[in-house]
């Protein structure tokens, strides 16, 4: 039987949540430096293309990132150093070929692109430069997944630490001359920012790989052959990559969409772009910021799931992906009273913008977004890519249902309303399908009734001592930091008083030795 490292799998976890976390609060700088820069209108227009960047990483690399991971922790596990460096060029060799020809169809058509898909010729120089970051996203991202699936978190964690400074530091030294310009040219600034990051994060990746390669010395020759090694990779990595192609398909039109409908709801142009600028530039970002740890455990769940499930060890794989779905239940129902309790005070702190409605309206829905994210994770592992594709179709047809019909009567409440309906209705056909895979240890109390009181307990709590005893605190960021850290502190206090983590749970965390028997069970209850 296989034995599955579970300090490695944990080690990973933490790294990336550490660099998750660390990427996130100087992601948070970047976005504050840049609305403050290119205004609610700016923003908009930014995000109105980012689809793009999105879509060609889900056509060029997006199903083999996920394939390289697994397929190498199966190799691993078997001992065929080999197969896994050959799966690792074949897949970097069809990635940046993928990445080729993107940049070229982008660059020569993105003047159809900006007129008539997004019917605003400010796009236009931004898509002509974005294309050119396309084959470094490719080779880069694959090789990333190789990393991740020899669960060596450090090389990823730290690439993305980096590359983040490097947009940071590009932007700072380009904005004075692009944004004076108007927005087309800080758009155009932002994507500048965005194709430096891709470049470096490549060099990065290839010189760990190059230091990895030379360091353990394997000459092993692979056992499979070249056919079948394209064979394994292309199986796993179609479906994935359609899964993402089309989701990223579904996301580019929903946010031309959105604009459109806001402006039969009766806002102008420039009130519909500046709304969406709100919405996903800043409200989206800020309730995705908690989930720095539950991405992280959601990729290294990938790979391991796949050696649990080559070890035959579905206890074990059922032990992890019912700990991490609590995890993920406990995080959004803190996450969620955070917005809903404070999401005036954070949107105007952090962006100096009242987004505080849009805050709570999404706040309510952080328990089922950290979920699926999870959920994702474990499907992934367990090989579900064409389910995980059909969900994603489902979920992507409610949403465009609401915004199509509901959003020019109500607004951007329909357009969040129909994002819930259709995270209920994925969850659910999620959990449906991993119980047929085994038993799922499901705690309903435990899962949603307990932190969903500690929750309320803290921010109410918190909301209290903030507006009784805070109030003569000098600025509005002093007071919201002193109190959401009271916040966190009752939020924790109450989830451990109330049982929704065990005890022995928290004294597995920190053990020092463990027990064979635990190898797989303990990997992500420790988490």
């Amino acid at each position: 039987m296989v034995k599955i490292n579970r300090r490695r799998i944990l080690t990973g976890a933490l790294t990336l949540t550490a660099a998750g976390v660390i990427t996130r609060i100087l992601g948070f700088v970047y976005r504050i430096y840049m609305s403050n820069l290119m205004g609610a209108e700016g923003m908009g227009l930014y995000q109105l293309i980012m689809p793009v960047y999105a879509l060609a990483w889900s056509i060029s690399c997006a199903g083999f990132n996920t394939t390289v991971s697994k397929l190498t922790a199966q190799e691993q596990a078997k001992g065929e150093y080999g197969n896994m460096s050959r799966m690792l060029k074949q897949s970097v060799v069809i990635t940046t070929g993928l990445g080729i020809l993107l940049t070229i169809a982008l660059y020569f058509g993105a003047e159809l692109l900006s007129t008539y898909f997004f019917n605003d010729p400010r796009t236009l120089m931004p898509l002509q430069i974005l294309a050119l970051a396309f084959p470094f996203m490719a080779a880069g991202t694959c090789m990333r997944g190789y990393f991740i699936g020899l669960q060596e978190a450090k090389v990823p964690a730290a690439n993305q630490v980096l590359e983040q400074i490097v947009r940071m530091v590009v932007i700072y030294f380009i904005a004075a001359r692009f944004v004076p310009r108007g927005l087309e040219y800080a758009a155009a600034a932002a994507v500048i920012a965005i194709v430096a990051e891709e470049v470096f994060s490549f060099l990065f990746v290839f010189v760990a790989y190059r230091f990895h390669k030379k360091g353990r010395k394997l000459k092993k020759l692979p056992t499979l052959s070249a056919a079948q090694s394209l064979t394994l990779i292309m199986g796993m990595a179609l479906p994935l990559t359609g899964n993402r192609v089309a989701g990223s398909l579904l996301s580019a039109w929903e946010n031309v969409l959105i604009p459109q409908r806001l402006q039969i709801y009766g806002l102008s142009a420039t009130e519909a772009i500046s709304e969406f600028g709100r919405i996903n530039g800043m409200a989206i970002p800020l309730i995705f910021f908690p989930t720095a740890v539950l991405t992280a455990l959601s990729v290294t769940i990938v790979p391991a799931v796949s050696e649990a499930m080559a070890a035959r060890d579905m206890r074990g794989v059922s032990s992890m992906a019912s700990k991490a779905l609590l995890f993920a239940a406990v995080t959004g129902m803190g996450a969620a009273a955070l917005f809903i309790f404070f999401g005036d005070e954070l949107g105007m702190a952090i962006y100096n913008q009242p987004i505080g409605f849009m805050l709570m309206l999404l706040g309510i829905m952080c328990p089922f977004i950290y979920m699926q994210i999870v959920l994702s994770g474990v499907l992934n592992g367990l090989g579900c890519q064409m389910f995980i594709f059909r969900n994603s179709l489902i979920s992507s047809g409610i949403s465009i249902g609401f915004i199509f019909f509901f959003v020019p009567q109500f607004g951007l409440s329909a357009y969040i309303f129909g994002w819930l309906v259709s995270l209920v209705v994925v969850i659910a056909l999620g959990l449906y399908k991993i119980r047929q895979f085994m038993p799922l240890e499901m705690e309903f109390s435990r899962w949603f009734i307990k932190p969903l009181i500690a929750a309320i307990a803290a921010g109410l709590s918190a909301r209290f001592i903030s507006d009784r005893f805070l109030l003569d605190l000098t600025g509005l960021r002093l007071r919201l930091v002193v109190t959401l850290s009271l916040f966190g502190i009752i939020f924790l206090i109450g989830v451990l008083l109330s049982g929704c983590i065990s005890k022995e749970e928290i004294q597995r965390l920190f053990a020092k030795q463990t027990k064979k028997s635990d190898s797989v069970e303990v990997s992500l209850e420790k988490i």
